[in-house]
């Protein structure tokens, strides 16, 4: 690998691309054949002669397994992220083992090779290029922290926007860009350094360092109004080798996903769009109705058993019902086992439960420190007015600190883009329980409107796994 010196940074020679991808697929070649290779040398297969035909077909699987993973986008600019990108590369060696299953199981090949065979050859697989993406990341770390970058980047314009998108790499680093400093003809204007970075000098500046090799990314961080001096300046920098990029106005961006689409040929950047696409409203309601169906089946006792002591301990009804905001702001009625006295209900949630509230029973007590008051909720996820992960419901008059949900977080409504939930992503990172300051309130909002735009099956069975954990735990619920 050939680097540049530039100051404190360094860039790898575009070479280096090309030579690291090339490596990359000739190990997952070679991870993608390694546990038939194991089986070749250590089990006793009854192989043909010499197993000349399985050797031949093992050169050819590790050649269409690259093939397939090129396609799917595993060598993909993406490649160079943080990201850890296991659920694709899992989706990847799914497909290209599935062309073994095809010739094992459709055409009758290496009969050989038994279940358990195959079995050990996937999971092994899998867990190897699970294993080389950690050991690339930790690289791509080490070569960070040497100031090894793939471009040498300067923001060109020392403004607002220029700052704000210094601060968004710098949040956001990875091995693609490693950002300079500033270029801004406005020398005499501005100070030394702008968000930690030195104002390296003017456009002028700027030819000489692209001439030098010292610079190989420009990042033109003028605002959008400036179209005619945008225009100017990048007619000049298609004159010098170097890759021009044309940021854009981080006001806009940040109230965008980030994601790109067209409009009649437009590029446009996409504010919002609706959370569940495709096929996963499908897939979320098979969730929640299988697993509503499991955890009514399993409970079934217990719910008995609380209803016969909430019945014994006061007068009242078992379950206690009321009205909440559900999926598209329709209010949706949501069954709860009654924790507070009948006669001391309060249907509205004009008053939030207080630590020591004389309104809860003896039983209550219990079943709301456990969360088991919220058990009747599965016949809200198996009715379809609710999911088993989601936002979590609230009354229509509930407040913090004396001020209306919905007035105190202008984003509050956006939770309803989906279906509340029995648990979500806000309560297992802590926000339960009574909100009486606004910033326990806007964290929810907070947690709420992450899940939505990260939504997954994976994700939904993360929080999950991790609701049970967070119950024990949570001492603000009373």
């Amino acid at each position: 690998m050939r680097l540049q010196s530039v100051g404190t940074l360094e860039y790898a020679h575009p070479s280096f691309v090309d030579y690291f991808l090339a490596s990359i697929r000739l190990i997952h070649g070679l991870t993608s054949v390694l546990p038939g290779v194991l089986l070749l040398l250590f089990l006793p297969l009854d192989l043909p002669a010499g197993g000349g035909t399985f050797s031949t077909f093992l050169m050819f699987f590790g050649v269409i397994s690259v093939v397939i993973f090129q396609s799917v986008g595993i060598y993909s600019e993406e490649v160079f992220s943080t990201l850890l990108r296991f659920r694709t590369m899992l989706v990847a060696w799914a497909a290209a083992f599935s062309l073994m299953i095809f010739m094992h199981q459709g055409l009758g090949m290496f009969g050989y090779l038994e279940a358990k065979h195959l079995t050990f050859w996937f999971v092994t697989s899998g867990i190897l290029f699970g294993a080389e993406r950690l050991m690339m990341l930790a690289l791509f770390r080490r070569l960070m922290a040497k100031g090894v970058y793939l471009q040498n980047a300067v923001i060109l314009g020392g403004t607002d926007n220029g700052v704000r998108v210094a601060e968004y790499l710098a949040h956001h680093r990875d091995i693609r860009t490693g950002v300079l400093g500033f270029i801004d003809d406005r020398l005499e204007r501005l100070p030394k350094t702008l968000a930690d970075l030195p104002l390296l000098g003017n456009t002028r500046d700027l030819e000489q360092m692209i001439r030098e090799e010292k610079v190989t990314q420009v990042l033109v961080a003028l605002p959008w109004f400036a179209d005619s001096r945008i225009g100017q300046l990048i007619n000049e920098l298609r004159r010098l080798p170097v890759n021009v990029l044309l940021v854009p106005d981080m006001v806009a961006f940040r109230h965008a996903n980030k994601r790109i689409t067209e409009v009649g040929g437009l590029p446009t950047l996409i504010a919002s769009d609706l959370p569940l696409r495709g096929w996963s409203p499908m897939f979320k309601r098979i969730e929640d109705i299988v697993l509503s169906s499991l955890a009514l089946l399993a409970a079934a006792p217990v719910m008995l058993l609380l209803a016969l002591a909430i019945k014994l301990d006061s007068p009242g009804p078992v379950l206690f019902k009321q009205k909440r905001y559900g999926y598209n702001n329709r209010l949706i009625e949501v069954f709860k086992f009654r924790s507070m006295y009948h006669a001391k209900s309060d249907a509205n949630a004009e008053q939030q439960t207080t630590r020591n509230d004389d309104r809860i029973t003896r039983v209550g007590r219990f079943i709301r420190k456990t969360s088991l008051d919220e058990l009747p909720q599965l016949l809200n996820v198996f009715l379809g007015s609710m999911s088993m992960v989601g936002p979590r419901p609230h009354a229509t008059a509930t407040k913090a600190a004396g001020v209306l949900f919905e007035d105190a977080v202008s984003e509050y409504s956006a939770r309803h883009r989906v279906k509340p939930g029995i648990t979500g992503w806000a309560q297992i990172n802590g926000y339960r329980g009574e909100t009486d300051t606004l910033e326990k309130i806007e964290k929810r909002v907070e947690y709420d409107l992450d899940y939505i735009e990260r939504w997954s099956v994976w994700f939904d069975i993360y929080i999950l796994a991790r609701t049970i954990p967070a119950l024990l735990f949570n001492k603000d619920v009373y």
